[in-house]
C-alpha cells in the first residue's frame, strides 16, 4: 500500500467493556479493507488474542491500545495519525 494513502488516514483506538466486563480494543480508520483484514490477522497473532474485522474496524479482545499504536508504527503509520 503506498504511503500517500497511509498519510490520509486519521486512525483511532478505543477500549470499550463490553458486557461481563470484557475489554475490547477497536481500530477504526483503515480505509483499505484488504490491509484491515491482513493488519487484523497479523495483530491477533502478534498480541495472541481473539478479534475479528466487522464495519470497517478491527475488533481484539482484551486492552491493547499501546501495542497496536505501537504495532500501527512499525508499519509505517505516523503517531500524529494515530489517536489512541
Amino acid at each position: 500500500i503506498d504511503d500517500i494513502s497511509k498519510e490520509a488516514q486519521k486512525i483511532r483506538i478505543r477500549v470499550e467493556k463490553r458486557r461481563l466486563k470484557k475489554l475490547v480494543t477497536s481500530v477504526r480508520g483503515i480505509d483499505s479493507k484488504k490491509e484491515m483484514k491482513e493488519i487484523a490477522k497479523e495483530l491477533k497473532r502478534k498480541l495472541a488474542c481473539g478479534g475479528t474485522v466487522k464495519d470497517d474496524e478491527i475488533e481484539l479482545q482484551g486492552d491493547h491500545k499501546r501495542r497496536v499504536k505501537e504495532f500501527l508504527m512499525e508499519l509505517g503509520y505516523k503517531e500524529e495519525q494515530i489517536d489512541a
